[in-house]
């Protein structure tokens, strides 16, 4: 390989090279270098250093002109911004590569080729500036990348298009947001063997919750075709969430999650690319059907991917932002570019706004939440970024998708809502980076939204945000924890959703005391299980085709009901690894669970569901017996399957110690095994049968969880939603304490755990007071109440040590 001047080969470069190459090709040099040689492919390269294109200004005197035109910008409104970016670029693209420097282009793209074993090598040429890619720093989607370009004329026109990107509108005003002026950033070039995944898939990753800043998972996204499209935000990708504390035990399957994207378009290879301009040589069609309805990559990929980024990430020693293709030819993967993540790469404050709906109203369309705000406004249309002068200060933009050129004027807006896009897509990324709230990927927003509407966006129900009709008022509550210390009772959740848990394992917690079965069963199933046990019984064809939708991709339903629910509950069990989180079994009321797409064919119809077929009666059950067996091998996939020990199960409503029996028994039968892979089963106390015979439960099982709401119900024989007799529902009641009390005893004598969920302890000192003082090991809240919980229960047992 001949030595060159303004040539360095990805094989002489490294990270401290950030000056001479521009951040990204200083990163593709060092893992080229560092990481290669364990097994991760890095295609090769070379990179034009900064020292040319200083020669390339020098040679064609453009420093003063381009250092005046970008004196003139206007700072404080950006009024002139197209025109200098304009004038900057045209000034650049009129000049020519001094012969010194394209000689040794064109020798040192001999060379590469002749290394790949081809002439005229296909090959990506991108942009890396000497401010690029740092920790606080990305212009990551503000400079050009050109993909398949071959041949010597090619790449020259591709690589003066690269130098113009350093003065795009959004990289001019990149760089002055963060404090770079003048001439002070210089430009590599940096070109790399193309990696054929027009013929296979591509996509980004990133080795932290790009969301939460959750550290314990690695985000996959991936489209068939090139990846600009996932970058650009033109596509809904495939996503993939792995967990990295299990990701290299052969044993266990990390993959918590999987969500099928649409994946519209395909960007491929044009024709006869070799003889169009540098930005000519790729274009987009429309994705399959059948292709809109696979995975882009397999499992097996997913894992070895992911274990590359956490490779990558051990290497740099900080949270990444990464790149990644298929090759189609050879079917093998690669890493194509990797970046520092910029957004949660600090520290995560202690301090959290919890932003809530005081009421709502007809949801005009939803998609992918970015952050957990809300915010209301105008709606206000924009085809593209040329009509930047419609969209006034705080209006809401409406768009198809975004793109780097948006990026002047998406600070202006109030919201930003797309139809198209991912949580990793250009959207995402500048929302995060602004703090803005956003929805992206809701296919129709365009055409559902009027201009000049007002609408409200909300961002505050989980990881699906919601577009209301007219101006709706909420509430901002700010907690503060970073003076919070923990108390020796157990501080834990009562959790339903599973897209809060990531966000939620950072208040202060020792776990999850309880996790609702119900709500994944509800909102992400919602098919009764035992559709899928029994499909005949389902005679309505409209149910049946709406049944086929949603189990679509999958060869059989049970596996469909295994999947999500196990997919729900691993994630929660992830969030708060290695704490425990106890997941309770189904506890729908027979109307509850009738409710459920298909329900009515199965449910009795009952006069009072409350107290009747409900909890431990239906698992032992021949009309529900099959759909816990759904339920059980859903939990086994969790504990044994993906490793997650944390796991612990409650029985929900068990009249008798016989029913308990029967319940453990049917459990057995389906994998689960008490104290096998240290399986623990804990139990409800909530009827006061559970605390008159609570000795003998004890011996049964492994913990107790009291539940207030029904236990005080039943103790004072009240139903507590009729507002008749609501006024003497209160866990204060004497009887309603003294079952609680001899609850925590029985539990204390018996050698086991015990526990409250409840609201009870948040909104009354009082009853935390007892509570602690009685001996209780852990108490739930919900999470809006986790915090007031905390301080009762620091205070309850301060006195209770003073009283000591």
């Amino acid at each position: 390989m001949e030595t060159s001047k303004h040539i360095l080969f990805f094989n002489q470069i490294s990270i401290i090279d950030i000056a001479k190459v521009g951040g990204k090709n200083a990163s593709l040099g060092e893992m080229y270098n560092q990481l290669n040689p364990i097994g991760i492919n890095i295609p090769n390269g070379f990179a034009i250093t900064a020292g040319g294109y200083r020669i390339f200004c020098e040679s064609n005197y453009l420093e003063k002109p381009l250092e005046d035109l970008l004196f003139s910008l206007d700072k404080k409104e950006y009024s002139n911004l197209s025109i200098i970016g304009q004038k900057t670029r045209n000034l650049i693209l009129s000049a020519t590569i001094p012969k010194e420097i394209r000689d040794e282009i064109t020798t040192a793209y001999k060379e590469l080729s002749k290394l790949c074993g081809t002439d005229n090598l296909g090959v990506a040429v991108r942009s890396s500036a000497t401010s690029e890619d740092l920790p606080t720093a990305s212009f990551a989607g503000r400079m050009e990348s050109f993909l398949n370009i071959s041949g010597e004329k090619q790449l020259l026109e591709a690589v003066r298009r690269c130098y113009a990107s350093l003065f795009t509108d959004r990289a001019i005003k990149y760089r002055h947001d963060m404090g770079f002026t003048g001439m002070d950033i210089a430009i590599s070039v940096g070109i790399q063997q193309m990696i054929r995944s027009d013929k296979a898939s591509s996509g980004v990753a990133f080795t932290i919750d790009p969301d939460t800043g959750f550290k314990n998972a690695i985000v996959i996204n991936g489209t068939f075709g090139l990846g600009e499209n996932i970058v650009q935000g033109r596509v809904t990708p495939d996503e993939w969430i792995v967990f990295k504390p299990t990701l290299f035990n052969e044993k266990l399957n990390p993959i918590l999650k999987s969500r099928c994207g649409k994946k519209e378009f395909t960007m491929i290879y044009a024709e006869n690319a070799g003889v169009a301009s540098a930005e000519k040589t790729i274009i987009n069609i429309d994705t399959l059907l059948a292709e809109q309805n696979k995975f882009s990559l397999t499992n097996k990929e997913v894992i070895l991917m992911a274990q590359w980024c956490q490779k990558i990430e051990n290497h740099y020693k900080i949270a990444m932002d990464i790149e990644w293709a298929k090759d189609g030819l050879n079917n093998q993967l690669y890493i194509v570019q990797a970046r520092p993540e910029t957004i949660h790469g600090k520290e995560r404050k202690q301090t959290v706004e919890k932003y809530s709906l005081k009421g709502k109203s007809k949801v005009l369309t939803s998609g992918i939440a970015l952050g957990n705000k809300i915010t209301s406004g105008k709606a206000r249309i924009l085809n593209s970024p040329q009509e930047r002068n419609l969209l006034q200060q705080g209006e809401i933009l409406i768009t198809d998708v975004t793109n780097p050129d948006w990026d002047p004027i998406l600070k202006k807006a109030g919201a930003i809502i797309t139809n198209k896009g991912g949580r990793t897509s250009h959207s995402a990324i500048v929302a995060r980076e602004l703090g803005t709230v956003a929805v992206v990927g809701c296919g129709d927003a365009t055409s559902v939204i009027k201009n000049g509407q007002e609408i409200t966006v909300s961002c505050a129900e989980g990881k699906e945000g919601y577009i209301f009709e007219g101006l709706l008022k909420w509430e901002i509550k700010e907690q503060d924890f970073s003076q919070l210390t923990l108390p020796e009772t157990a501080p834990m959740f009562i959790l339903a959703d599973p897209e809060r848990a990531f966000d939620l394992s950072f208040y202060p917690n020792k776990g999850v005391g309880l996790m609702r079965m119900e709500f994944a069963i509800s909102n992400t199933i919602k098919i009764h299980p035992n559709v899928f046990c029994e499909p005949e019984k389902v005679i309505d064809e409209v149910v049946v085709t709406e049944i086929k939708e949603l189990i679509k991709g999958y060869e059989n339903g049970k596996d469909y009901f295994v999947d999500k629910l196990a997919e729900a509950v691993s994630t929660v069990a992830a969030a708060f690894y290695p704490k425990d989180v106890i997941v309770r079994m189904s506890d729908f009321k027979s109307n509850e669970y009738a409710n459920l797409i298909g329900g009515k064919y199965f449910e009795p119809e009952e006069e009072n569901p409350m107290i009747g077929f409900r909890g431990a009666s239906r698992y032992y059950s021949d009309f529900y017996r099959k759909g816990f067996a759904l339920e059980c091998e859903s939990m086994k996939k969790v504990r044994n399957e993906m490793g997650l020990h944390n796991v612990k199960l409650m029985i929900p409503f068990c009249r008798t110690v016989e029913e308990g029996e029967k319940v453990i028994a049917e459990m057995a039968k389906n994998g689960l095994i008490q104290g096998e892979n240290e399986l623990e089963i804990y139990v409800m106390v909530e009827i006061p049968s559970n605390v008159l015979l609570a000795d003998q439960f004890a011996q049964l099982f492994d913990g107790f969880s009291i539940g207030s709401n029904d236990l005080t119900q039943l103790t004072l024989g009240l139903d507590r939603d009729s507002s008749l007799v609501s006024f003497l529902f209160s866990e204060q009641n004497l009887a309603v304490k003294s079952l609680i009390r001899e609850t925590i005893h029985a539990a204390k004598r018996n050698k086991i755990k015990v526990g409250l969920c409840g609201q009870a302890p948040s909104d009354i000192p009082e009853f935390a007071q007892f509570l602690v003082e009685e001996g209780i090991d852990s108490i739930s809240f919900n999470p809006d109440a986790l915090i007031k919980g905390i301080e009762n229960i620091l205070v309850a047992e301060k006195k209770n040590t003073v009283r000591i």
